[in-house]
């Protein structure tokens, strides 16, 4: 499990292509205080665990799900990433609860400055804004952020100077795809709802969310 704050940026150091998957090769230097193999490591918001270390470089394989899933088709040697080591038993919760299991991939369609911040507006598929609510929490590119305006196909987030200059969206333009993950609370709520409750009569099943409005829950 991830907080969605970086820790570093890192880059990529070398690209190995399979039929359908790829072993990655990600040079960093603080998360290597501690890293071992088997460690899981955020890069880009996608998890992936560490398969050999050595000069403060990692190596880490990624199957062909996560490729269809994620930024990863367009990976190139030197591109910077973000990287989140999992956050330890004792560490503060500084962002929200983020799983490194990405949803999709959303395209930033707009970069507007107020005073002191940079407002991005993000494009993403309905599977992703079904989950995007305002002042909820989202992840991109593995960056724990807050939703500040949703529409039916973009949302936005305001980025202060600190995150732009700690991450890879300093990096980012209009067109750049990002990888998002959906708050994962959310995810599980939604899930629930749509099930229909056990019964053991006769009577008409109701859906969980006929019972929560029922029950003045909603």
């Amino acid at each position: 499990m991830f907080t969605g704050i970086v820790e570093e940026v890192g880059k990529i150091v070398n690209v190995k292509k399979g039929a359908q998957s790829l072993l990655l090769t990600i040079g960093g230097h603080k998360i290597f205080d501690d890293l071992k193999i088997g460690d899981s490591v955020a890069v880009n918001g996608v998890c992936l665990t560490a398969t050999s270390i050595g000069n403060h470089q990692f190596t880490a394989d990624v199957m062909p799900e996560s490729i269809s899933m994620t930024t990863f088709t367009n990976l190139k040697v030197n591109q910077p990433v973000n990287l989140e080591r999992a956050m330890a038993a004792n560490g503060r919760f500084g962002g929200h609860i983020v799983a490194g299991h990405v949803d999709g991939t959303g395209r930033i369609v707009n970069m507007k400055r107020t005073d002191n911040a940079i407002v991005f507006t993000i494009s993403a598929p309905k599977s992703i804004m079904d989950y995007v609510i305002y002042k909820g929490s989202i992840t991109i590119d593995g960056i724990s952020l807050t939703i500040m305006e949703r529409t039916e196909s973009t949302f936005s987030v305001s980025i202060i100077p600190h995150t732009l200059s700690e991450t890879v969206l300093g990096h980012a333009s209009i067109g750049t795809e990002v990888n998002l993950e959906t708050d994962i609370t959310g995810r599980y709520i939604r899930h629930f709802m749509t099930l229909d409750a056990p019964t053991h009569t006769s009577k008409p099943q109701k859906s969980m969310e006929s019972l929560l409005v029922e029950n003045g829950f909603m």
